[in-house]
């Protein structure tokens, strides 16, 4: 089995559970996710299936968009809801308040990642360090939100919630604990949903729990639909059973009109997608990025 298949993930379970979930369902030991969601976390999760888990750091790429849930005048150590609390603080802002601090992250920014993720420390995920009681905290790296805008104001439990485009590594918990910094209460993400991930929305994604080995099939999309932002070009059905075999094509016998210097660009032949190449103006050749099938 293999392709590209777009999960709504729910909340409860990790990235990589999902992942499993998936291999089990599909029988197919190569698969693996783009972009990681948090346990707590739900929405969009694109998955690749057998060979299509070349193509799965090229999605990575992509922005990606988010509706949260922030909780004022309260601060824990994972930066959500789910870790132990730090401190509590009275909450005395306005909706003009919130509007005002969250205008304030869009743009070009510097964040500090939570202390519990993924990112690795001297080859160790962090948050296994910070399980172990241990004093880590990542560096600090630069961000793009492109877009962020309040959606549902202040309630009762000092809660609100808006959207946000972001750029590749940008963390939400981040995010959500920097506005409560810049507001001088708190704060702390108690729910978050991805609802975007390059082209696809969230309304294209099939939740994870209605999947089963019966009609998984029936949910798989080709893999090169994964990837709708990069060029297409049609090769001969010789030059695809060269490339395939690990042949590089000179530009010179390929429509390669408007193509630019190590431009990434899918390789068809009709409708089979064989692989992606690398142009490379040097050499006057389409190099082999990585190959998917045969013609």
């Amino acid at each position: 089995m293999q392709g590209f298949l777009l999960v709504d993930k729910p909340s409860g379970i990790t990235s990589f559970g999902a992942v499993a979930r998936i291999k089990r369902l599909a029988n197919e030991k190569r698969v693996g996710h783009t972009g990681t969601l948090d346990p707590m976390a739900t929405g969009v999760l694109p998955i690749f299936i057998g060979k299509a888990t070349a193509l799965s750091s090229y999605l990575a790429e992509s922005d990606k968009k988010y509706v949260a849930t922030v909780r004022l005048g309260l601060t824990t150590d994972t930066d959500d809801v789910t870790g132990n609390i730090i401190a509590t603080s009275k909450v005395g802002v306005s909706d003009d308040d919130v509007i005002s601090a969250l205008s304030g992250f869009k743009g070009r920014v510097r964040q500090t990642p939570p202390v519990y993720s993924a990112i690795k420390q001297n080859g160790v995920r962090m948050y296994r360090l910070a399980r172990q009681g241990l004093d880590v905290k990542a560096p600090e790296r630069e961000v793009e939100i492109k877009d962020i805008s309040l959606i549902s104001g202040l309630d009762e439990q000092n809660e609100f919630s808006f959207s946000a485009t972001v750029s590749k590594g940008t963390y939400i918990r981040s995010l959500a604990r920097d506005i409560g910094e810049t507001l001088g209460c708190g704060a702390t993400l108690s729910r978050l949903k991805r609802t975007f991930v390059s082209n696809f929305d969230i309304k294209d994604a099939v939740p994870l729990d209605s999947l089963t080995s019966e009609n998984i099939k029936e949910y798989i999309k080709n893999e090169a639909d994964a990837l709708p932002f990069l060029t297409s070009i049609g090769v001969t059905e010789k030059q695809a059973v060269r490339f395939a075999n690990g042949g590089e094509l000179s530009l010179d016998r390929l429509n390669a009109n408007g193509l630019c210097d190590r431009q990434i660009i899918k390789v068809f032949f009709g409708n089979t997608f064989i692989g992606l190449g690398i142009v490379s103006f040097e050499k006057q050749m389409l190099l082999i990025k990585c190959n998917i099938n045969r013609p």
